[in-house]
């Protein structure tokens, strides 16, 4: 191959891809459309800009298969999970990062690597010809162009759903004479042990039944007429609409009060809402579990009516926005490239992985395939038995063709251990097994 591999996207997935292609020596164009272009839910041109969540979720590597994909980032590494682990937030067991420290740290190392061109525009439309290795990393928020000539290049319709933003409140409005720390079960990441990473507050059953009325009740953000057939996301739900499913649907879902005790009362609350840190500072803690669709002013009016929050102020408000990923199974082969044009990757939640970690995890494979086809090398996919496998397995021929939706890591896509296991330690089994093979790849590689 002649001339450099070009990334479209400088999202989690693009970066990552960019990383892992420059560290093999190889030239890599990046192409990011921010700030010339903007989009609905970015607020800055930073590469790896979070624009949901600010947690990578479970960071147990023995017991969780999002946790375990951590892990094998990080042995083979990552850009995303080094960054991640130096903007490291209090969140129990989880990773949570200072999202504008996150993403400063991500541009700050692809802007210093020799190997790496950055180019600030849009690509309109499908790739020249000319550019013989493009990975598409476009994510959840891909422009319409480039996703109309994708559509009309594979024959598909465009699959599509709607993420939704929770909001985030200053910790300095948030009344302590009400709402209190603690964790879940006690629990503390293993670093800090006694320490409480969550903000906690309480509802009884009359106020939680007058909160669940607020949210059905409140105006919420009209679709255009091209989305109104959009579906959502179940790890993504809006908070009202989990609320529109039963009135005791979010006790057992983001407002569960099960292992959290009201130091005021001595007894557990009816509901609770968590807050989670969401930056270094501390001063900033975002609504878990609590993204929205509702227009501005009723989420101003409906979570004040929590207790604890009567005052909060709100750093930023929940929001809605589009995304848009391909048929996968049916598209891509076992290294992500196009089937129909093999000369395109695709990386990212485009290919319907669903999540942070998972979305750069797509990405750091398809930048390790990219660059060991530049260099004429051989590369085998990583093993099912991995993370890394089995989330590629799955988007590559794994999961149903006809009714593809988004998926996140999980054991489920794990084969089986042959061994007899008992139950408890069947997850701990698989994660060994998966790094021991992982090493094995990794080596090879």
């Amino acid at each position: 191959m002649t001339g450099p591999i070009h990334i479209i996207g400088g999202g989690l997935a693009g970066s990552e891809a960019a990383w892992q292609i420059s560290r093999c020596g190889v030239p890599v164009v990046l192409h990011e459309m921010r700030p010339q272009r903007q989009t609905d839910a970015h607020k800055t041109e930073n590469f790896a800009e979070l624009v949901c969540s600010n947690s990578f979720r479970s960071d147990d590597a023995h017991n969780n298969a999002v946790g375990l994909l951590h892990e094998e980032m990080r042995r083979a590494n990552s850009l995303i999970l080094q960054c991640g682990d130096a903007t490291k937030l209090p969140a129990g067991s989880a990773l949570a990062v200072d999202r504008n420290a996150f993403a400063e740290r991500v541009t700050a190392a692809l802007v210093a690597e020799p190997f790496i061109t950055i180019e600030r525009c849009e690509v309109a439309g499908l790739p020249p010809p000319e550019w013989q290795s493009v990975i598409i990393a476009t994510g959840p928020l891909t422009s319409a162009p480039l996703a109309d000539a994708i559509k009309i290049l594979t024959g598909e319709n465009e699959l599509a759903f709607f993420d939704a933003i929770a909001p985030i409140v200053y910790k300095d409005s948030i009344d302590f004479s009400v709402a209190w720390y603690e964790n879940r079960w006690g629990k503390s990441a293993a670093d800090s042990p006694g320490s409480a990473d969550y903000i906690n507050c309480p509802m009884n059953k009359d106020q939680y039944n007058i909160f669940i009325d607020a949210l059905l009740s409140a105006e919420k953000t009209d679709f255009k007429n091209w989305e109104a057939n959009t579906p959502y996301f179940d790890g993504c739900m809006p908070v009202e609409v989990m609320a529109e499913r039963g009135n005791q649907t979010l006790r057992f879902g983001p407002m569960k009060p099960v292992g959290l005790t009201d130091p005021r009362t001595g007894r557990r609350a009816w509901a609770v809402i968590q807050l989670r840190q969401d930056n270094a500072l501390g001063t900033l803690y975002n609504m878990v579990g609590f993204q929205t669709k509702m227009k501005h002013a009723e989420q101003v009016r409906v979570f004040r009516t929590i207790p604890g929050l009567e005052n909060a102020e709100f750093a930023k408000l929940g929001g809605l926005h589009r995304n848009t990923f391909i048929r996968s199974p049916k598209l891509l082969d076992e290294y992500l490239r196009l089937k129909q044009q093999p000369r395109l990757r695709f990386a990212g939640q485009i290919t319907g992985v669903e999540g942070y970690v998972e979305s750069a995890a797509i990405g750091l494979l398809a930048g390790r395939f990219a660059a060991a086809e530049a260099l004429g090398e051989p590369m085998q996919p990583p093993p099912t038995t991995t993370a890394f496998g089995a989330l590629l397995a799955h988007i590559t021929g794994g999961a149903n063709t006809e009714n593809f939706q988004p998926m996140n890591v999980n054991f489920g896509l794990f084969p089986s251990l042959i061994e007899a296991t008992e139950k408890a330690d069947r997850k701990p089994a698989m994660a060994r097994r998966a790094l021991a093979d992982l090493q094995g790849w990794l080596s090879s590689a």
